[in-house]
């Protein structure tokens, strides 16, 4: 049974978020899978395969989404195209309406510079908006230990903004998990993490940093920009 018109989604993540924390990863994507079927997403910025190859263990051929921002880096789309040929995943690269050209002659060049929280909205919140839609639940790869904002994250919660339910199967993840599956599970990864990108997004807005740093001192470097506004 689908969660769309059948329950009532907030009371639904509610009682999940109380009952699945301290859950494993992947008893939270089989609770996932099980209550929303194809009404079921995950979605991954291509900084690794952890999530999506969870996933597509207890639901092969999820569909996983990735947004095409028009600024990624090289390393980021090839590691998207690997994921796809991989995993057993249906991977759907979302895009903004404008491509950047289009974007750069209506709004002027290098608006990521200019007003960053615009141009976030435009490439990543407006096409992720627009393709769950078609869902009632999505699956993200937070994790508690990625920033102080992140840091009371549940594992399922209701996102009203979005009217869905919101799963974040990795919440309770720390580095060394990560670290541990990858190793173990020979998990692909973003090859740009060996060469001090901790945190990857848009080339224009991320740096690598030392080793030691903030993990996420290289997004948005030199502005109070701390987050691209998908999980406000």
């Amino acid at each position: 049974m689908t969660a769309s018109g059948t329950l009532d989604l907030e009371y639904t993540a509610s009682r999940a978020g109380r009952e699945l924390e301290g859950a494993t990863a992947s008893e939270i994507l089989r609770w996932a899978a099980d209550t929303f079927g194809d009404g079921f997403a995950v979605t991954s910025s291509m900084q690794d395969a952890v999530l999506v190859a969870l996933a597509a263990e207890v639901k092969p051929g999820v569909d996983v989404l990735f947004l095409d921002t028009g600024y990624h880096f090289a390393e980021t789309l090839g590691t998207r195209d690997a994921i796809a040929a991989t995993y057993d995943v249906n991977l759907i690269t979302l895009t903004p309406q404008l491509t950047v050209p289009e974007q750069d002659a209506r709004y002027g060049a290098k608006l990521h510079d200019r007003d960053p929280d615009a141009c976030c909205g435009m490439r990543k919140v407006e096409p992720l908006n627009r393709a769950l839609q078609h869902y009632s639940a999505w699956a993200t790869g937070l994790r508690r230990v990625d920033a102080p904002s992140r840091a009371e994250t549940p594992v399922v919660s209701y996102d009203p903004r979005r009217g869905k339910v919101k799963i974040a199967p990795l919440a309770g993840w720390t580095d060394s998990d990560i670290d541990s599956y990858v190793a173990e599970h020979g998990i692909l990864t973003n090859p740009l993490q060996s060469v001090g990108y901790p945190s990857i997004g848009c080339v224009p807005c991320t740096r690598a940093v030392a080793a030691g740093d903030d993990p996420r001192a290289g997004r948005w470097a030199g502005s109070t920009k701390t987050e691209c506004g998908i999980n406000l």
